[in-house]
């Protein structure tokens, strides 16, 4: 049975269910204008309302202040029976999803213009301080006239101790940015994450990051580079490798970092050119790696890949068969072999030379005394078994997520284990690895 009032708002009919609660149309009699209401149904404790409550009308009132053609206006927050509720214009137009999910390929054309307007629309948010946070095309509402209007901003901070948030932000990870998943604070490169991971789905008809359940999706996000776009859909224009590859960077230095820079250069795709130093392929990396405040290991650095790059183009892996290699090579056997072929005494007397410079600097070791031992260091196994999924750090190092990370090799000795899943408190175990053994740690997240 549907209510009959949310606060002051005359309920007309229901629009439809999400994971967080019900959106209807409503009638608003002071002003006499029709609304859309969404609630948002909670099950917290009364102190964890409150604190809800608090950063939840802070939040929405930075949206509300959101003047923008790209995103929904909001008139109004409040809450009734413990359910908290946002008024917000009334919209006549479909969700993207379900244009999406609808199977029919938007020309790419219109890819452009509403992955821009909504660039648009988060470059205006990004620079009055409100970051959105689910980016997501179930979050993109595309009217009649074809505008793009992005909704949901000032839902995004709900308490982690909620378990239907929890259970929201699980339920569709595929749009989540690296730092998101880790549960780092969050900046505009984290939206700009999001919409790629949108305009990747949106130009090839596949999720860059998939699995069959929420660790392997996750997993993927941190790890995985995926499949360059134009290799996925062939006649795409070569130049989408290049600003995915931008967007979806792993670390956020690398990534664009304003969405206005993006929708400029989505809107000037068909003249834009690829940087020089710039390839899909393995050899190449985007030029904003280049600005890295902090060097990272190879690992981290994202490039879009063609498939099978991975180690390298088959001309790569064959560089020693090229005739100017071979031509090089015979030339230095001709020429060392014309060193050799020199009197005994200037190769000593150039021998001797190099001794008595190197003896300058150490002192030489004696012909016969030989090679220091080098013992190797006693190391045991700690087995891992974490559900759903954690961020594993041993004594502050990261070493990988579990799972499918289940076995470590640690040296023997005492070893902090932190593990980290951005929906839960830490969890900390102190082991104590013994030479040639295995050590469990089992732990569930509840």
């Amino acid at each position: 049975m549907i209510k009959q009032n949310i606060g002051r708002y005359e309920i007309i009919s229901e629009i439809g269910q999400g994971a967080m609660g019900v959106v209807y149309r409503a009638l608003d009699p002071l002003l006499e204008r029709t609304v859309a209401i969404k609630t948002i149904s909670l099950d917290l404790s009364k102190d964890e309302f409150e604190e809800f409550e608090q950063r939840f009308y802070r939040e929405a009132k930075s949206a509300g202040r959101l003047n923008h053609p790209n995103i929904v206006t909001i008139h109004d927050v409040g809450n009734t029976d413990n359910i908290a509720y946002m008024a917000m214009e009334f919209l006549e137009g479909v969700e993207l999803r379900d244009i999406m999910d609808a199977g029919a390929q938007l020309e790419l054309d219109r890819i452009v213009e509403i992955v821009s307007q909504v660039a648009d629309g988060l470059a205006f948010a990004h620079e009055h301080g409100v970051v959105h946070r689910d980016i997501k095309p179930s979050n993109i509402m595309i009217l009649k006239n074809g505008v793009a209007k992005i909704t949901d901003f000032g839902i995004a901070l709900i308490p982690s101790s909620s378990r239907t948030m929890a259970g929201m932000v699980l339920g569709s990870p595929k749009y989540m940015s690296p730092e998101q998943v880790v549960g780092q604070d969050v900046d505009q490169r984290s939206d700009i994450f999001s919409l790629g991971v949108m305009l990747y789905e949106m130009l090839t008809g596949k999720p860059p990051f998939s699995g069959d359940n929420i660790s392997a999706i996750m997993y993927r996000i941190l790890n995985e580079t995926p499949m360059a776009p134009a290799t996925v859909k062939p006649g795409l224009p070569e130049i989408f490798n290049y600003i995915l590859a931008r967007a979806l960077a792993k670390h956020p230095d690398d990534r664009y970092q304003s969405a206005a820079e993006m929708a400029d250069d989505m809107r000037s795709y068909a003249t834009l050119h690829t940087p020089e130093n710039f390839h899909s392929g393995s050899e190449g990396k985007p030029r904003t790696l280049e600005r890295r405040s902090k060097p990272r290991p190879i690992e981290d650095q994202t490039v879009l890949m063609p498939s099978g790059a991975a180690v390298g183009s088959k001309a790569a892996r064959q560089w020693w068969k090229h005739p100017l290699v071979i031509g090089f090579g015979v030339l230095v056997l001709l020429l060392g072999g014309a060193f050799l072929s020199r009197e005994k005494p200037a190769v000593q007397e150039t021998v001797q030379i190099a001794n008595e410079a190197q003896s300058e600097v150490k002192p030489a070791a004696e012909p016969d005394s030989p090679a220091p031992l080098t013992l190797p260091v006693p190391q045991g196994m700690l087995s891992l078994a974490v559900t759903p999924w954690g961020e594993v750090f041993v004594d502050g190092k990261r070493e990988g997520v579990s799972p499918p990370l289940n076995e470590l090799q640690l040296s023997v000795g005492k070893h902090r284990i932190e593990i980290r899943n951005p929906g839960f408190p830490a969890y900390f175990q102190t082991v104590d690895i013994e030479s040639e053994s295995i050590q469990k740690l089992k732990y569930k997240f509840k």
